[in-house]
């Protein structure tokens, strides 16, 4: 079963502009890029809340996505 968080970080991933935007944003504020992923998803009528976007992100076997949630989280 895809959840809205799976569907936003999909949409999101193809899309460059966006990527970009939101990784430039992490580097300096992680809780700003998790605020704009939860706006671009009210944009797209996909509501997610910050707690979803971190536990669907916290199931990646990314490491840079968990150090930036770690960031995200208050750490580092």
């Amino acid at each position: 079963m895809s959840t809205n968080a799976e569907k936003l970080y999909n949409i999101i991933a193809k899309d460059n502009v966006k990527k970009q935007i939101l990784f430039r944003t992490a580097l300096t504020n992680p809780k700003a890029a998790l605020e704009e992923i939860c706006n671009i998803g009210n944009e797209l009528n996909i509501k997610v809340s910050k707690a979803e976007i971190i536990e669907y992100l916290s199931t990646l076997e990314d490491e840079q996505t968990k150090l930036w949630l770690i960031k995200v989280r208050g750490g580092l």
